[in-house]
C-alpha cells in the first residue's frame, strides 16, 4: 500500500508561495492605495494587470491542485478545525477568483481600461453602468476586507501549528523536500541495520 505524501506536490507549492508573494503585494498596495493620494495612479497602473496575474495563477493552481495528490492533516489538528481549514481554504480559493472578477467588471461598467503590460487592454465584460460601477467597487472593498481577514487567519493558525504545537504542518507546504530526505534517512538505516 502506497504511503500517503508528507507535502503537496512541487507545482503546488511553487505555486502557493507565488500566489502569497502576489497576494501580499496586492495588500500592500491596496493600503497603499487608499492611504497615499499622491501615489495612486501608478499603484492603481500596478494593481489591476496584478489581479488579472492574481486570477490567471488561481486558475492554474485550481487545476493542480485538483490533480494532485493532498497530503493528510497532522494527527494534532482535531475534526472541527480540519473543517475550519478546509472552509477557509474554499474561501480563499473563491475570493481570488471573485476579487479580480468584481475589480475588471467595475472597471468595466465605468468604462475605464484595464491596461496590461505592452499598451494592451482586456476588453470589457459588463455593459457602461455608473450605478454598477458603484455597487461594484463597494462589493469589491468590501471582499478585498473579508480576504485580508481570512489570510491572517490562515497565517496565524499556520504560526500557531509551527511556533507553538510544532506538529510540522508548515513544512507540508515549505518549498524544499524536508520529510522525504527524512524518510530515506530511516529507510537506508533500517537496510543496513538488516544486512
Amino acid at each position: 500500500m502506497a504511503r500517503p505524501p508528507t507535502q503537496f506536490t512541487m507545482p503546488m507549492r511553487i505555486l502557493h508561495w507565488l500566489m502569497a508573494a502576489m497576494v501580499l503585494t496586492m495588500l500592500f498596495i491596496g493600503i497603499s492605495m487608499v492611504a497615499s493620494l499622491a501615489n495612486y495612479h501608478t499603484l492603481v497602473a500596478i494593481h489591476r494587470p496584478l489581479g488579472i496575474a492574481i486570477l490567471l495563477i488561481a486558475c492554474i493552481r485550481l487545476i493542480v491542485r485538483i490533480v494532485s495528490p493532498l497530503p493528510p492533516f497532522p494527527a494534532t489538528v482535531p475534526p472541527p478545525e480540519r473543517l475550519v481549514a478546509t472552509a477557509s481554504e474554499y474561501l480563499m480559493y473563491s475570493l481570488l477568483f471573485v476579487l479580480p472578477l468584481v475589480g475588471w467588471g467595475m472597471l468595466s461598467a465605468a468604462r475605464y481600461p484595464v491596461a496590461m503590460f505592452g499598451g494592451f487592454s482586456l476588453p470589457f465584460i459588463l455593459p457602461h453602468n455608473l450605478a454598477l460601477y458603484f455597487w461594484l467597487r463597494k462589493a469589491h472593498t468590501v471582499l478585498a476586507y473579508l480576504f485580508f481577514f481570512v489570510f491572517l487567519g490562515h497565517f496565524s493558525a499556520v504560526l500557531f501549528h509551527t511556533l507553538v504545537i510544532r506538529d510540522g504542518l508548515l513544512f507540508r507546504m515549505v518549498p524544499w523536500s524536508w520529510r522525504q530526505k527524512q524518510t530515506e534517512a530511516v529507510s537506508h538505516a533500517e537496510q543496513h541495520a538488516a544486512s
